[in-house]
């Protein structure tokens, strides 16, 4: 075949067919170092392939600062970047491949769309600051955060381009010719003393980035470079038309010295302080809620009724199913629900599971992608994902019922209290539902910041005092509040079939956790525990804790510590390598861990060492989960892997689901659900699927 073409003459009027194996379909966009391109990968994932200019190929230098780049890319490659799949700085064409993420950079919806509405604001201030606070967390300084580089993705803005020099978009260089910046956005260190630019320098670009979006200008505006240069370091900053209540914090990032601007934990608490508080009154009958009426679950046609007629033709058996403790990281706020004005015409009921299970898939939603994030509960599937929550008959995917959300629900749907709790409105509020039907039981707003978790039919809520709420799930009112000792604002977490809830807080430099045990029911304190090192809790199972010892820069997991209530002991795994962006499942003392980048590897807690590591090679994947014999996790690209659970073994995967709107990138992977020997699952061409987790083998 024959290679790309580019108009007009130059280095690259001629562009490749191929970086590595991955085939270049169209150009994204160029940059004076090099061309983005979209591409594929084996599998159908869509790729952002970024490949040096064929004359900087040739520079010594440069190949250097790319290798710096791609490394950069690596280290920092997470929720609040595009996560690096493959690289390569040794090539005649320098490349690296990176996850594509659909959505237009900060610049271009400001320039199509003008300046950003306040609440919008806010969230893109936050969003920054976090993405930041990873970012230097693994030693790393952006030195070039303008909003070209920030990606406006369906989950929060995204920061991109680590490292490469563009001498082509500015005159300023150092005193090596290269470019340090582009000067709109450059702290005025930058220009006086660029060998000492540190992290303080990517606040004030974040300062500039945010007078742009409220305003479609910088704080310092000309159409000389030098001019500008001047104005960054000697004049103060224009921030007419930056919300009043964001004014002041903006001004601070925009500090001419870099020990004045905060840090980004700083941004966010005080970014905390200028997001409306909540409080946990009581629910409010859901007729009296004032606004538009809400809408119906809509009727289940087509398919899914000729199946409730093939249902009653059937022989019956008994669904004999393991009850799924049910764990969500972040739920949810503020109380004003419950009353009940639904039609009393439930759902369809599920029918029991036969004797010979057979493997099967449903798209719910079959106009539109987006992976579901299901959970299992009262002989249901219940799935969320953008727009929509249903419920599925777990022995064949029909459809029970399935109604419209606004806005997208992220997380994944819990049963707590009797009732299934969705977040909607883009994760602002939670809807109650009755699990039979999808009717609405009521609607409540939650809250901005702070932990919160389901445990034990409770929700409990923490704040930055301290405090911990225990709010009833079933009726919203508030049982206790107590304030938890400890270090900070403290974590909250808990897991399935134990009793407690776990409140963690970590000192300021790191070295010590602290873990609270609380009785969901009643807020009282079962124990506390003071350990050494960065932990998460992870799982907790037969009287143990079980927790990641994370390095507090980079946040990569260095060990698996276990604390035995009783007698109070601690042991410590310490990991042969080191794991980035670690999730972990727990299964009989055993700690399963996957990491970036594909490592899958299992810890005996009991016998203190590894059992067994394997390469995946899968970009990203779920948190596993193992029922035993096998460990499950779900690939980015849809698939579903299991492991032998004593070996490390691969031994089955399914096909990848990336369907035809395959440029959704997925910001967190739910786990496989294990019920009653299936294993469950949802994939990013918006189908849920289900397979026997006896015979991996014939997946």
């Amino acid at each position: 075949m024959t290679p790309q073409r580019n108009t007009g003459a130059g280095a690259e009027a001629e562009l490749p067919e191929y970086a590595g194996h991955y085939r270049l379909e169209s150009c994204l966009g160029s940059g004076g170092m090099g061309v983005v391109h979209l591409a594929r990968s084996t599998s159908g994932l869509k790729l952002a392939v970024k490949v040096v200019h064929a004359e900087f190929a040739k520079d010594p230098e440069f190949r250097g600062r790319f290798r710096q780049e791609v490394a950069a890319a690596r280290r920092v490659s997470g929720a609040f970047t595009a996560p690096v799949v493959d690289a390569d700085p040794e090539a005649e064409r320098p490349w690296m491949a990176t996850l594509f993420i659909p959505g237009p950079t900060l610049s271009e919806q400001v320039k199509q769309h003008g300046p950003m509405a306040p609440a919008q604001l806010r969230r893109l201030m936050a969003g920054l600051a976090e993405a930041l606070r990873d970012i230097h967390r693994v030693g790393v300084v952006h030195r070039d955060l303008k909003p070209s580089n920030v990606l406006l993705a369906d989950d929060g803005p995204k920061v991109i381009d680590f490292g490469i020099s563009r001498p082509k978009d500015s005159e300023l260089r150092t005193e090596t010719g290269k470019l340090i910046g582009t000067p709109p956005f450059m702290a005025p260190e930058q220009f006086r003393r660029p060998r000492e630019v540190g992290p303080a320098a990517d606040i004030f670009a974040l300062g500039s980035v945010l007078v742009h979006a409220a305003t479609g200008r910088g704080p310092f505006d000309s159409d000389s470079p030098y001019v500008v240069a001047y104005q960054v370091v000697h004049d103060e900053p224009d921030l007419t038309g930056v919300p009043e209540d964001l004014a002041p914090l903006v001004l601070r990032c925009l500090a001419k010295e870099p020990e004045d601007r905060p840090t980004p934990d700083e941004l966010m608490r005080e970014l905390r302080a200028v997001a409306a508080s909540y409080d946990t009154q009581a629910f409010v009958p859901d007729q009296r809620a004032s606004g538009p009426l809400r809408p119906e679950p809509e009727p289940v046609v087509g398919r899914a009724a000729q199946r409730g007629l093939l249902r009653r033709l059937r022989t019956r058996t008994v669904l004999v199913s393991a009850a799924l403790g049910l764990l969500v990281a972040g739920a949810f706020g503020s109380v004003q629900l419950l009353g009940d004005d639904s039609p009393t015409a439930s759902g369809t009921a599920p029918r029991t599971t036969p004797a010979g299970f057979e493997a099967w898939q449903e798209k719910p939603v079959s106009a539109q992608p987006g992976v579901p994030q299901c959970s299992f509960g009262t002989g249901r599937l219940f799935c969320a994902r953008s727009g929509v929550v249903f419920a599925l008959d777990p022995a064949d995917g029909a459809v029970l019922w399935r109604r419209p959300i606004t806005g997208a629900g992220r997380l994944t749907p819990v049963l707590s209290g009797g009732l299934v709790h969705v977040a909607t409105s883009g994760g602002r509020r939670l809807a109650a539902l009755d699990p039979s039907s999808g009717r609405t039981r009521g609607e409540r707003d939650m809250p901005a910041q702070g932990g919160r978790v389901f445990a034990g039919g409770m929700l409990l809520l923490a704040r930055a005092d301290r405090t911990v709420t225990g709010v009833e799930s079933a009726s919203g009112s508030t049982r206790w509040s107590r304030r938890i000792a400890g270090y900070s604002l403290p974590s909250l977490a808990s897991f399935p079939g134990n009793p407690s809830a776990y409140a963690t807080s970590t000192s300021d430099d790191g070295t010590r956790t602290q873990i609270t045990a609380v009785d969901p029911g009643t807020g009282a304190v079962r124990w506390e525990a003071r350990l050494r090192g960065y932990l998460t809790p992870v799982g907790a199972q037969g009287g143990s804790v079980f927790l990641l010892d994370l390095d507090r820069v980079t946040g990569d997991a260095k060990a698996v510590v276990r604390y035995t209530t009783a007698s109070r002991k601690t042991r410590r795994v310490a990991l042969p390598v080191r794991l980035q962006g670690a999730q972990a499942g727990v299964r009989g003392g055993v700690v399963n861990l996957m990491a970036s980048g594909g490592a899958l590897e299992a810890v005996d807690t009991d016998a203190g060492k590894q059992l067994w590591h394997l390469e995946s090679a899968v970009s990203r994947g779920s948190a596993p989960v193992s029922d035993g014999r096998h460990v499950y996790v779900v690939a980015a690209d849809g698939r579903l892997l299991a492991v032998d659970a004593r070996t490390g073994r691969l031994v089955g995967q399914t096909p990848p689901r990336l369907g035809t709107h395959a440029d959704k990138v997925v910001g967190d992977l739910a786990p496989p659900v294990l019920a009653a020997g299936h294993v469950y699952a949802g994939a990013p061409d918006g189908t849920v699927f289900a397979v026997d987790g006896r015979d991996p083998a014939s997946w």
